[in-house]
C-alpha cells in the first residue's frame, strides 16, 4: 500500500513541479489547429464517401436491366 501512496505523491509533486503547462494564447493556437485539421479531414472522408457513393451508384446501373 506504501507503493500506492508513494506514487500518487510523486506524480503530483511531477504535475506540480515538473510540467510545463502551455500558455492561453499557445492553447488558443494549438486549439484551432486541431479544428481546422478537423474540419479538412472530415472533409476529405465526405470526399470520398460522396465519390465512392457515386461510382456505386454507375456500377450498379450496367446491371439493372
Amino acid at each position: 500500500m506504501n507503493k500506492v501512496g508513494n506514487h500518487f505523491r510523486e506524480s503530483w509533486q511531477e504535475l506540480v513541479e515538473k510540467v510545463t503547462w502551455p500558455t492561453w494564447a499557445q492553447l488558443q493556437q494549438s486549439t484551432v489547429i486541431v479544428l481546422v485539421a478537423t474540419l479538412l479531414i472530415t472533409g476529405m472522408v465526405w470526399v470520398m464517401d460522396v465519390a465512392s457513393e457515386n461510382l456505386l451508384k454507375l456500377i450498379y446501373s450496367f446491371f439493372k436491366k
